[in-house]
C-alpha cells in the first residue's frame, strides 16, 4: 500500500507543471490475466488464465472506444465427459489396450466491442486516471481433448465433437481499473478487475457420454484481474503537445 501511495505522489509532482491538454490517442495493447468462473461455467471449469489484445481510441474528452479479443485456457476441468471410456481403475485404454495419454483442458474465446472513459482521479497527467469499460460481443468455451499418441478411436476426428461441450453465445463485459500514459512509448499500461457474463447454449447436437442432446440455456460468468501494456500510436510525445 505504501508503494502505491509513493507512486501516485511521485507521478503527481512530476507532472504538476504539465498543461491540462487532453489529446486524441489511438492505442494498441496486449494483456494477460486470470479468472474464477461463476454460474454454469463453474460447474464445468475451475480457475483459468487469459491472454489477448485490443485496439482503443481515446478521444480528447477522454472517452474510450475499441475492440478486443481474448483467449482463455486452463487445466481445471471439472466435468468428466470421458466417464464411459474409463475402465474399472479409472484409466482410458488406447486401441492396443495400453493406458492412453489423453489430455483434457479448457479453451475459450471472447470478442467484444467496448466503450468507456478515463476519469481524472489520482491522475498524474490529463490523459491518465481511473478508467471503466463496458462491452458486448461473443463468447465461447469448450473442453479440449488431446490424444497425444493418436491411438484412441473413440475421440478421433469428428468424434471428439461429441465430448467437447462447445458452447457459445452473446456476452457482456465490464472493466474497472487504472490507466497510466507516460510521456514516452515505453511506460504505458493499465490494470484492474473485469467480468464476463455470457448467455450461451451448446453448439453440438448430441453429447456422446450421455447419449442425450444438450438443450440447456447457460449463464457462463468469469471474474478476475487483468494487466495490459499499451503502445500509443501518436507521432508526437505528450510533452510535445503540451509545450508546442
Amino acid at each position: 500500500m505504501k508503494l502505491i501511495v509513493v507512486f501516485f505522489s511521485i507521478s503527481f509532482f512530476s507532472f504538476s507543471q504539465i498543461d491540462s491538454t487532453k489529446i486524441f490517442i489511438p492505442m494498441a495493447s496486449i494483456h494477460f490475466g486470470g479468472h474464477i468462473p461463476a454460474g454454469d461455467l463453474s460447474q464445468r471449469f475451475g480457475p483459468n488464465l487469459n491472454i489477448g489484445g485490443s485496439f482503443m481510441i481515446k478521444t480528447k474528452r477522454n472517452w474510450l472506444f475499441g475492440a478486443e479479443s481474448n483467449y482463455f485456457f486452463g487445466r481445471n476441468v471439472k466435468e468428466d465427459v470421458l466417464i464411459q471410456l474409463k475402465n474399472s481403475d479409472g484409466s482410458i485404454a488406447d486401441n492396443e489396450g495400453f493406458p492412453a495419454d489423453l489430455r483434457v483442458t479448457e479453451r475459450g474465446v471472447g470478442i467484444h466491442l467496448t466503450a468507456g472513459r478515463v476519469l481524472k482521479f489520482l491522475a498524474p497527467n490529463p490523459n491518465s486516471g481511473f478508467m471503466f469499460n463496458i462491452g458486448a460481443g461473443y463468447f465461447q468455451s469448450k473442453i479440449k481433448l488431446y490424444d497425444a499418441q493418436q491411438k484412441i478411436a473413440a475421440v478421433k476426428g469428428d468424434l471428439v465433437y461429441g465430448y467437447d461441450r462447445l458452447s457459445s453465445g452473446f456476452s457482456v463485459t465490464q472493466f474497472l481499473g487504472y490507466m497510466y500514459l507516460g510521456d514516452n512509448r515505453l511506460l504505458n499500461f493499465y490494470f484492474g478487475i473485469e467480468g464476463y457474463q455470457a448467455f450461451t447454449k451448446s453448439v453440438r447436437k448430441l453429447n456422446y457420454d450421455t447419449g442425450l442432446p444438450d438443450t440447456k440455456k447457460r449463464l457462463d460468468m468469469l471474474y478476475g484481474l487483468r494487466f495490459g501494456w499499451i503502445l500509443p500510436l501518436y507521432k508526437k510525445t505528450p510533452n510535445e503537445f503540451y509545450y508546442n
